[in-house]
């Protein structure tokens, strides 16, 4: 059997509420193209992103610890994998297009720069005089621009609907800039389910990986509100050993917990909103998916926890301080003689497209973790080879 493209999206008509967004009501791309035979205009989208050279640097890019501290933490790429698997989830139980979702969640990282929020703070800081850096711009900027690998236009050439969902992604860490995408109205609840998902990628990750590398202590860890009621939905004593089974099997019933009050409450701010359309969806300004007044609380005590134990550890820090001067000595060293840099690099100062420093921020941006050491060493160790 083959299920052409147009009968992809018949069932998408046929099956999705009706506040999803279907990909043949897609506003399409900047640059237009043909559609593919079999594929929808979100999957291609999806799969475009995955055979991207940013996605694949992902892998070597800081979630919280840097490569080299142990090979069984989260990077950059295991967590954008993470949250497309709860945003899939989210988007199927709610009705809505989970190939739009799983796009948006795949590509929300792709600006990432190495060293995680690390890197991010100390490119900012370099470029305060140039517009700043955040890595959700520079999301927009390797989708649209830098990755180059068609022949007839820049960037990746996604459609509205998906880079929508990236300048609407609006969690905690990320800072939000959606000009010349409606910014007076809510992010379709695609982008809304990648949101969530995300939240609650990082947060039981984060947990997880502070427990499994020492970093967090347990006895600390069992007076989080949220982990109470974890013990108790598991029939454990708080006090119990955590040894690796229960650990895992704690974040995943935490994981659970999250994904069905996320569930349950969006689907009742749903009902009481009566919406029957996209535009519906659109007008309502806020967003529909969020977590109950009865999860939200822990969830943000969980938030603290991990700042004030996990991301401010002084294991964390030490390497978070190595990160920050090792960043600025590159970004220094090629502002200060530019002929140091690749000849594709000089050739885009040399297009004045942008900036000089842009241009050096981009490839600063385009790192791995791993490449950004070696880099250094090739700098600024004499006997390193160059």
């Amino acid at each position: 059997m083959f299920l052409s493209r147009e009968e992809l999206e018949a069932r998408e008509r046929a099956s999705l509420a009706p506040y999803a967004v279907c990909s043949g009501n897609s506003r399409g791309r900047f640059y237009p193209e043909d559609e593919p035979a079999y594929r929808t205009a979100f999957q291609r989208d999806r799969d475009r992103i995955i055979h991207t050279t940013a996605f694949r640097r992902l892998e070597y890019k800081t979630q919280v610890f840097v490569y080299h501290e142990g090979d069984h933490y989260r990077n950059r790429l295991t967590h954008s994998i993470e949250v497309a698997q709860i945003g899939r989830t989210l988007a199927r139980t709610l009705g809505v297009n989970e190939d739009l979702t799983e796009a948006i969640c795949l590509a929300h990282d792709l600006g990432h720069p190495p060293f995680g929020h690390t890197g991010e703070a100390t490119l900012n800081e370099l470029m305060a005089a140039d517009g700043g850096f955040d890595h959700q711009r520079q999301t927009m900027r390797v989708v649209s621009y830098l990755e180059e690998r068609y022949p007839d236009f820049p960037g990746l050439n996604l459609t509205y609907e998906v880079r929508e969902g990236l300048v609407k992604h609006d969690t905690e860490y990320d800072v939000t800039d959606a000009r010349g995408y409606e910014p007076e109205k809510a992010g379709s609840l695609e982008c809304q389910c990648a949101n969530l998902a995300d939240e609650i990628a990082y947060n039981t990750a984060d947990l997880e990986d502070g427990l499994r590398s020492g970093v967090l202590d347990p006895l600390e860890v069992r007076e989080l509100r949220i982990w109470r009621r974890v013990m108790t939905v598991l029939g454990e004593r708080v006090d119990c050993r955590l040894d690796d089974l229960l650990r895992a099997r704690a974040i995943r019933k935490l994981i659970g917990i999250e994904i069905t009050d996320v569930l349950t409450a969006t689907a009742a701010d749903i009902a009481a909103a009566g919406m029957q359309s996209v535009e519906d969806l659109r007008a309502l300004k806020r967003n529909v998916a969020h977590f109950s007044p009865d999860l939200a609380p822990d969830n943000a005590e969980l938030k603290r926890f991990l700042m004030g134990h996990f991301y401010r550890h002084p294991r964390v820090m030490r390497m978070s301080t190595k990160a920050h001067r090792l960043l600025k000595a590159l970004f220094d060293a090629y502002v200060a003689e530019p002929l140091q840099l690749p000849y594709e690099v000089q050739a885009r100062i040399e297009r004045a497209h942008d900036t000089p420093k842009r241009v050096i921020a981009d490839y600063l941006a385009g790192m791995t973790d791993r490449y950004a050491i070696e880099e250094y060493k090739k700098l600024f160790d004499p006997e390193a080879r160059v």
